[in-house]
């Protein structure tokens, strides 16, 4: 049995989406340097609380703490934008902000990844991966 999703972002996504539903405050997920990527900015930018890889045998696991306990989890809404079947692709002049600045999108640039505004200060387009608020 296999344990390697097709669309790892969007099985990052789902783990998370549904442990914020259930109230869980932690996740454990295979970690890959693109998860460990799009966590590192949902936690600079306050969506979630940390994270830490955890080393193992026959790969590491992505530990990701949502919220602290007693406290109320800061992800609303979590989706994938682009799919493996329908690629999502947005110039600078074309990123928007997200609720009315209160979300953010995830772009993957050709200087890696990125927040839609650092995206649009750094006058860079890219493939919009992941939208939150």
């Amino acid at each position: 049995m296999s344990l390697q999703s097709t669309d790892q972002i969007a099985d990052l996504l789902t783990r998370i989406r549904n442990a914020v539903n259930v109230g869980k405050t932690e996740i454990f997920v295979p970690t890959s340097k693109l998860k460990v990527a799009v966590i590192e900015i949902l936690v600079k930018n306050g969506y979630l609380a940390s994270y830490d890889v955890i080393e193992g045998a026959p790969r590491a696991t992505l530990h990701v703490v949502i919220n602290e306990p007693g406290t109320v989890a800061r992800v609303n809404e979590i989706e994938k934008v682009s799919k493996p079947g329908r690629r999502v692709y947005a110039g600078a002049d074309e990123i928007r902000a997200i609720k009315s600045g209160r979300g953010m999108e995830i772009i993957s640039t050709s200087k890696g990844l990125m927040t839609g505004r650092e995206a649009k200060k750094n006058r860079l387009g890219g493939e919009i991966l992941v939208r939150v608020w």
